[in-house]
């Protein structure tokens, strides 16, 4: 594949994945806030379902082996990308206000940035610093102006602001670390050992709940939010994730991530909770400006 129409495709993928994720701060939020699902079943139910439809899919594709030295990796891999960032998500969202999700989101972008300079000696050049400092500006100026507490938890408890900072620094290191082990084999494959091996190591910790949560008696908005968690957010987002590593450089990646917020704002204007401001518009103009300059920066020879 010619180097620009992958690059094309890594962008439109990690557009697409973060897009998804924006929702997912919703969805989540709605369902842990409200005590219908521990955060951790939240993750037993997601980590079952993608691992069982990227098993599926598996089966249709060549098959491909994983090198035994590789598991281990991928074992390690799957706890810093799905296991520890996705428990730890789902625990601050039950502590922190959305406002503060929003504040403490842009640190991922920022920690993967040093992350991928010591593990992949990316260089931190001039043109990069600038364009995530950029972006970061940005995020900040808008969750100033638009964003505010509403709903479930109306005060950040200490511990949240803790699961929250935990959770940009593993969501990093495994941007960080695992390019090279992610572009070594096909999404399919990578993701099903993944998935499965977070499962294995989540389920002893939620089996009571497993066993005992009546989804029957759960009112069907909460079924299908619970639906598109587990298809979207997890399976279609976790599937374009590694598509978008394999062309892209761990900082580009991570400055997606700033499109969640931004998805919260524009919701909030469709919804007529909120309305567009010139703010709004300065924000957005700050963050892209910032993933394009992260985007041309090139390592000196």
């Amino acid at each position: 594949m010619p180097s620009l129409m992958k690059k094309s495709l890594g962008h439109i993928s990690a557009f697409f994945a973060y897009t998804i994720f924006g929702f997912n701060i919703i969805i989540c939020r709605d369902l842990s806030t409200l005590a219908l699902i521990s955060p951790m079943g939240l993750f037993c139910f997601r980590a079952i379902g993608a691992a069982v439809l990227f098993w599926i899919v598996s089966l249709f594709l060549p098959k491909e082996k994983v090198e035994k030295k590789d598991f281990l990796q991928i074992f390690i891999a799957s706890m810093l990308g799905l296991f520890l960032t996705q428990v730890s998500f789902l625990k601050a969202s039950t502590m922190t206000t959305p406002f503060d999700t929003s504040i403490l989101t842009p640190l991922t972008p920022i920690f993967t940035m040093f992350i991928a300079a010591i593990a992949l000696k990316e260089p931190i050049t001039l043109k990069k610093a600038g364009g995530v400092a950029l972006s970061f500006v940005g995020v900040i100026f808008l969750v100033f102006n638009t964003v505010r507490a509403s709903g479930g938890v109306t005060e950040t408890q200490p511990m949240g602001i803790v699961y929250m900072v935990g959770n940009c620094i593993f969501f990093a290191l495994y941007l960080g670390i695992f390019r090279p082990l992610i572009a070594k084999y096909h999404v399919v494959t990578f993701m099903k050992w993944m998935f499965l091996f977070s499962a294995i190591v989540a389920i002893p910790f939620d089996i009571k709940e497993l066993v005992h949560l009546n989804m029957i008696a759960l009112p069907t908005k909460y079924l299908l939010e619970l639906g598109f968690l587990i298809l979207f957010a997890t399976f279609i987002a976790y599937f374009l994730i590694p598509i978008g590593q394999k062309a892209l450089r761990p900082t580009v990646i991570s400055l997606y991530g700033y499109l969640q917020p931004i998805i919260a704002t524009v919701m909030s204007i469709v919804t007529g909770m909120d309305r567009l401001t010139w703010q709004k518009v300065a924000a957005a103009a700050l963050v892209f400006t910032g993933v394009i300059l992260v985007n041309k920066s090139r390592a000196k020879e």
